[in-house]
């Protein structure tokens, strides 16, 4: 087994849900962390929780990601400290019409998925691809693989995160550096209560994974070097059923699934 002890790990929306569970499987392992989230409260909440079971060394960064240049930000206060591992989990929803949705939250979310996503891939990769080594998590989504109506940028971001995942993947082979893209499914996380306000909890739960499982699966394939990572057999039919059916045909059914999900 490789030493960790020396090795450092950034996980962006490391708070709660997805990231926290992450956060977890790298303490275990021994990485020192470097823990971003917007809310610190929360995330002093998580440091803690990882330290009463893992000693491992944990910075923690308040950052708001979906901010224009704020990798740019992170990239400065880690004052060249060499990252192993990034996790690039932090993201959100927003459910309704695109015409409808308010701009500025709308862009919030493509500020976030796809340049802070990009930007921090790219201020970091040098230093990974120079020493020989480096791993990449980026959470895209079951979502990816089809348009979404009433949640048109949502689907469209987690497609570029995609994308840009299996494109560098193939860009980095004999490096030491991979490239895995996460696709999951439903997941158990706080992720529902801000897609919109009216849309606290899912009306379907069927085929809802939990966040430690999803967490332990995205973990695994990372280290194995997998560039896409679907877990659950399910999902994995759900990410080629577009595919089998016209591109219209597809569209509309998710379109159905999400108004049936997110009724009042």
């Amino acid at each position: 087994m490789e030493n960790n002890t020396t090795k450092t790990a950034l996980v962006t929306g490391a708070a709660s849900g997805l990231g926290f569970e992450l956060a977890l499987l790298l303490a275990k392992d021994a990485y020192k962390l470097v823990l971003i989230d917007i809310d610190l409260e929360k995330l002093e909440t998580a440091k803690s929780d990882i330290l009463k079971t893992y000693d491992t060394n944990i910075i923690l960064m308040r950052k708001d990601l979906s901010l224009v240049n704020i990798s740019q930000e992170i990239f400065e206060d880690l004052n060249n400290t060499p990252i192993d591992v990034i996790i690039n989990n932090a993201g959100f929803g927003l459910f309704g019409t695109f015409n409808d949705t308010d701009w500025e939250r709308q862009s919030q979310m493509l500020n976030l998925h796809v340049l802070t996503t990009t930007h921090l891939v790219k201020l970091l990769l040098p230093s990974m691809v120079e020493r020989g080594y480096g791993k990449i998590l980026n959470l895209s989504s079951l979502a990816a693989f089809q348009p979404g109506p009433m949640m048109a940028l949502y689907y469209a971001s987690k497609s570029y995160i995609l994308s840009f995942s299996q494109a560098i993947a193939n860009e980095l082979k004999g490096t030491g550096v991979t490239v895995t893209a996460l696709c999951p499914g439903p997941t158990k996380t706080s992720f529902q209560s801000t897609v919109s306000q009216d849309a606290n909890e899912n009306k379907i739960s069927f085929n809802m994974a939990s966040a430690k499982d999803v967490a332990a699966y995205g973990y695994k394939a990372m280290h194995n070097g997998r560039v896409v990572a679907i877990p659950g057999t399910f999902n994995k039919f759900l990410s080629i059923l577009p595919r089998m059916l016209t591109r219209n045909r597809a569209t509309k059914i998710v379109r159905k699934i999400q108004e049936k999900n997110r009724e009042s």
